[in-house]
């Protein structure tokens, strides 16, 4: 496979050189070991050390304050999580050392989230995400999509899209971002590929990081959060259907956020619109896994629309996702529903409050009635602060539909 450039890789050089210690955290298998270690042996020279690695782990747990003394440069520490140990000596050799670019270390689950760590290393460490591919990165192609939805100048995005079709498309979803399963071409083999991973995940990370008894009802969430992409989190619907408590519930959301497995979208709200659902959406973190747990391929994807759209839609917001963790831009991706079923499917607001509303339809065509809910929320908010509401679909061409409403080629994430 051909090296593929990692879109965060400026962000990541630029915290290297005004922080201490820089966290690179991300779903098992993203690439953070080859990107640091790219990192390491070129722009940013360091020692690199794994805790993948048993000698490693070992001594790291052993003499946590030895191993971080004994680095004469800078120090790259992959998996820290396996040895949470190491964070205190890490603080303080910081707090002797404030010098930029001292640490780079890297996560499989969000170790930044437990109260000791994040109190520790507050002030003194930046935490990146870097997620699966995303189609630009495979393209070999700057993501541009955040900044185009949030442009308010005249410069406009543009009018097509190299052209492409459903069965291209369908590829791209079943294949996913992860380097590994991109690799193998066979869908059999990818297939086997995503058991193994959740394999891995639960009975290794799982178990290291939580004392769970019953791990097996852990996939079983999975696959029920993985038919429910499309709408708000309902906890009572989701514990129903695998049969365990609200609080056993709660519990496995938590890890599987925690292991990068799902990703939470917030409810945006404005008291501008009644009665909006404060319930987050869960993404699943690639659409290659989001198939395997809806247990589909290509062909019914290719014949099933609505399967298609709730696929595509969970798609485009890890794109969306992707490329906001690499770009300069301050932005938030959420979501909007109401009580009274009025939707949109993704809100891009900038930190200056300006917005943008996203819908996704698995179409080659688009309808006026398609933008309706992007219309309510141009008139009810006001056009101070809507920049524009884009119908992402299937088509190749960028159309107008109304002030400030566009259709715009899905393919514009990676074009």
């Amino acid at each position: 496979m051909k090296t593929i450039a990692r879109a965060i890789t400026p962000r990541l050089l630029t915290a290297l050189g005004d922080t201490p210690a820089v966290m690179l955290v991300g779903p098992r298998q993203a690439g953070k070991s080859t990107l640091v270690q790219s990192l390491a042996t070129g722009p940013h020279s360091a020692r690199y050390l794994s805790l993948d690695d048993l000698r490693t782990l070992d001594a790291a747990r052993r003499d946590p304050v030895g191993l971080i003394e004994s680095a004469d440069g800078p120090l790259v520490i992959d998996e820290i999580q396996r040895a949470p140990e190491l964070l205190l000596p890490i603080k303080v050799a910081i707090d002797r050392d404030r010098r930029p670019g001292r640490f780079i270390l890297t996560g499989s689950a969000q170790v930044m989230l437990l109260p000791r760590v994040s109190e520790s290393l507050a002030g003194r460490i930046e935490v990146h995400t870097l997620w699966p591919f995303s189609q630009a990165e495979i393209e070999g192609v700057p993501g541009q999509i955040v900044e185009l939805l949030l442009e308010r100048s005249s410069r406009p995005a543009p009018t097509t899209a190299p052209a492409g079709t459903r069965k291209s498309l369908i590829e791209r979803i079943v294949r996913g971002g992860f380097p590994e399963a991109l690799e193998r071409r066979a869908d059999d083999r990818r297939e086997e590929w995503f058991a193994s991973y959740l394999t891995t995940i639960v009975q290794r990370d799982l178990r290291e990081e939580a004392n769970i008894e019953r791990l097996a009802e852990i996939p079983a969430v999975l696959a029920s959060l993985a038919s429910r992409v499309r709408a708000p989190l309902n906890k009572t619907n989701v514990s129903g259907s695998v049969g365990i408590p609200r609080t056993s519930l709660d519990r496995y959301l938590t890890l599987l956020e925690h292991v990068f497995l799902t990703h939470r979208l917030p409810a945006w709200h404005t008291n501008r619109i009644k009665q909006i659902t404060k319930a987050p959406k869960l993404l699943i973190s690639d659409s290659a896994l989001l198939v395997h747990l809806l247990r589909t391929d290509r062909k019914r994807l290719a014949e099933d629309a609505a399967l298609l759209g709730t696929v595509l839609e969970c798609f485009v917001g890890m794109e969306l996702t992707k490329q906001l963790s690499a770009t300069r831009t301050r932005a938030t991706l959420q979501h909007m529903r109401t009580a009274t079923g009025a939707e949109v499917d993704f809100v891009l607001e900038a930190a200056d409050g300006h917005l943008a509303g996203i819908e996704v339809k698995a179409s080659a065509t688009v309808r006026g009635e398609d933008f309706k809910h992007l219309t309510t929320m141009r008139d009810r908010i006001g056009k101070e602060r809507f920049i524009r509401g884009v119908v992402l679909y299937t088509g190749g061409e960028r159309l107008p539909f109304g002030e400030r409403l566009e259709a715009w080629p899905v393919s514009a994430l990676w074009s």
